[in-house]
């Protein structure tokens, strides 16, 4: 059985050591760098199953480094950060992020994380080839394939954007509450987590919605949550 690899980026060697000791306790390789640009040369060089990405870091820090590995992989990113405000795990999640986990952090809780993250990712990965197409219009989800396109073009979601795209359309025409997504795609208690799932809902319209103030597939229903009509 192949052993899934995580990078661990971050430049405080004693946080990264503490996290790769439990992960290879649990079976999995590790990978390290200690910014931005060490952490896309990984990259480059080896295959990687997930990423956990410290935010500030020297040269090039983890926001920026989200932004560039989004632009050609889709792999679970899980974001490390001091910072408490909200606004930093909006910022962080907005970008790409699957994920987010504060400083000072439960190790036990980052391998819970690493597990549920590599889990879903491999559940759409993994499941049959055969399509099964949802249609709406000129969107098309593979919801087996881990696969969008519109108008033929594929467009790129990460895993959280597809899991909630998907959810959507399989329950096309119910009204689905921000704690349900929530629930269903996150798989933990949905604790004060509305902007977590409103920030995922904008960046997938801006994927897919050609006006995303005047949302084509994905409509809000005020005070309740989204749906997708057509």
């Amino acid at each position: 059985m192949t052993r899934e690899t995580i990078l661990l980026v971050d430049d405080e060697k004693e946080i990264v050591t503490l996290m790769e000791i439990y992960l290879k306790n649990e079976g999995y390789l590790v990978l390290k760098a200690s910014d931005g640009i060490e952490a896309l040369e990984q990259l480059q060089a080896y295959p990687v199953d997930l990423i956990v990405l410290d935010v500030m870091m020297p040269r090039m820090d983890g926001l920026e480094a989200c932004i560039r590995i989004r632009q050609e992989n889709h792999i679970p990113i899980i974001m490390v950060s001091a910072k408490a405000q909200d606004m930093d795990k909006i910022s962080g999640l907005s970008i790409g992020a699957d994920d987010y986990v504060e400083k000072p952090f439960n190790p036990l809780v980052l391998v819970a994380k690493v597990k549920s993250q590599l889990r879903r990712y491999k559940q759409f990965n993994t499941m049959s080839h055969n399509d099964d197409r949802i249609i709406i219009d000129d969107l098309v989800i593979y919801a087996n394939n881990y696969k969008v396109t519109l108008d033929g073009v594929e467009v790129k979601l990460t895993p959280r954007e597809f899991a909630i795209l998907r959810m959507l359309a399989v329950n096309r025409g119910m009204v689905l509450s921000m704690e349900q997504i929530y629930r269903e795609v996150w798989n933990e208690p949905f604790m004060e987590s509305k902007n977590t799932v409103m920030v995922h809902i904008r960046k997938i319209r801006e994927k897919i919605e050609p006006d995303s103030r005047n949302p084509k597939y994905i409509e809000t229903v005020w005070g309740i949550g989204y749906k997708i009509e057509k």
